[in-house]
């Protein structure tokens, strides 16, 4: 089945926990290796704590897609925060503004194969995919 798989909204540190949770569950009935379903859960765990953590609430969607690969798995992360100031800035390694280490969106860019980043005052959205390989 392509398109959307599901949704989880974040606005709780819980859920987090279920998004990642979701995350692995749905790479790993698209047949991803348990490496990569590691890579993908690690992932969201950063994404979600981002909307989290600046946003406050927003969601984590799930999508199949075709493209590089015939299955690739869709993982959009959008909230209505106050978006990234700087996102130049934020994709430098070991940059952060939480006081975090600072493996956040450099981070997601290295474990998955594409990454998009769109923000404004009006929140963010990224998008990223891991194709089966």
């Amino acid at each position: 089945m392509k398109g959307t798989l599901s949704n989880v909204p974040i606005a709780k540190e819980l859920d987090i926990v279920g998004a990642r949770q979701t995350g692995r569950n749905i790479a790993n009935d698209l047949g991803f290796s348990s490496v990569d379903q590691a890579r993908i859960a690690t992932a969201i765990s950063e994404l979600a704590r981002n909307i989290y953590l600046y946003a406050k609430k927003g969601e984590i969607t799930f999508q199949q897609v075709e493209g590089v690969a015939p299955v690739g798995l869709k993982i959009i992360a959008k909230d209505n925060g106050p978006g990234i100031k700087d996102i130049s800035k934020s994709m430098i390694d070991g940059y952060s503004t939480s006081g975090g280490l600072g493996a956040g969106l450099p981070g997601v860019k290295r474990l998955m194969d594409d990454f998009d980043i769109m923000s404004s005052d009006e929140g963010t959205t990224i998008h990223v995919i891991k194709w089966l390989r």
